[in-house]
């Protein structure tokens, strides 16, 4: 898991870099480097933290 991933704790906001179309997503939870997010455009997506860097969000743009 990056070390970007590895702060990412339930409630914090991200974008999946390759997915923008899923829009902001709120993260469920980080166990083991599996992220749990749910994106408004995808729903429930599980995440692994070793093959995708998601990119936390800290405002509206």
């Amino acid at each position: 898991m990056s070390d970007l991933n590895s702060i990412l704790s339930p409630g914090m906001r991200v974008r999946h870099p390759s997915m923008p179309e899923w829009g902001v997503g709120q993260v469920q939870s980080n166990i083991a480097g599996k992220i749990t997010v749910n994106f408004p455009d995808a729903g429930k997506v599980v995440i692994d933290g070793s093959r995708i860097e998601l990119l936390p969000v800290f405002d509206d743009q």
